[in-house]
């Protein structure tokens, strides 16, 4: 059983930079192997594994030396992940591979060669980052981490998911059906006396916020100066801030009956 800790980190300025580069150059790489494999399929019907797109890239780091900048490892991540969502497009469990964007949220992974140091509330990432400042507010398992996802999001917050594999968790099958009514006073009834209650004051707030902001940035002439860049930070602030008060919303609910998770709450969330 598979296992995510989502914490997030607080790099440096000099940090900053080298992460952005990191982003543009595994973007980059996406794009040019998704370009790649799309053209081949489309002159020969054949995609190309795993095993091509990662000999291509020695060529493309003699080529482009900018690109070697980045850790070895994530950038072989970059050709595993492309393979593997072409792998589940083509067995219909997934859409089509898209082209990513420097805009919203950016991402990397690392397979290993991460230490996680929750005593000293850091994370020692290989390559030059080195140490990374952090907050555990969970406690690590006791299992072996399968992979470091780093991003950004678009409000500018750096977090890192770890993925841990606890192969020998116990798992309960809960197969007990449940109940739920929708109410005016109460967001959510179960049969077993269950009540949750939506934060609807704060999420009003943020919305009203949300429109102001939003206002604003209409208003701004110029796509790429810094007076719009700036407004569409605040406004990218207020999505996070209420998507954050969602997630809570649904972590206490959740816990107030820890044998099961409310369906209904996780659809309507997007847990």
């Amino acid at each position: 059983m598979y296992r995510a800790l989502k914490i997030r980190i607080y790099p440096t300025d000099e940090q900053e930079s080298y992460l952005a580069q990191c982003f543009g150059n595994t973007r980059w790489l996406w794009n040019y192997m998704l370009n790649a494999t799309t053209t081949a399929y489309k002159e020969t019907r054949k995609d190309l594994v795993f095993a091509a797109t990662d000999k291509l890239l020695p060529g493309l780091k003699k080529k482009y030396e900018w690109l070697g900048l980045a850790y070895s490892q994530v950038l072989q991540r970059v050709t595993f992940n492309l393979s593997s969502a072409f792998v589940n497009f083509f067995e219909g469990g997934a859409n089509f591979p898209r082209f990513k964007s420097k805009h919203g949220k950016q991402s990397l992974q690392y397979p290993q060669n991460v230490k996680l140091m929750p005593q000293d509330s850091v994370i020692k990432f290989p390559g030059n980052l080195g140490l990374m400042k952090t907050v555990f507010h969970q406690d690590i398992p006791d299992a072996k981490f399968t992979t470091v996802t780093r991003s950004r999001n678009s409000d500018g917050r750096y977090y890192a998911s770890i993925l841990f594999n606890q192969e020998d968790t116990a798992v309960v099958a809960i197969r007990e059906a449940i109940g739920v009514d929708l109410g005016l006073k109460n967001f959510a009834i179960t049969s077993e006396g269950s009540k949750y209650n939506l934060p609807k004051k704060q999420l009003a707030k943020l919305e009203r916020n949300r429109k102001r902001k939003q206002k604003k940035l209409a208003q701004k002439t110029g796509k790429t100066s810094n007076k719009r860049r700036k407004a569409k930070l605040l406004v990218a602030k207020v999505y996070s801030k209420t998507a954050r008060v969602r997630e809570d919303f649904l972590a206490r609910a959740i816990s107030q009956d820890s044998t099961r998770k409310p369906s209904y709450l996780c659809r309507r969330f997007g847990s």
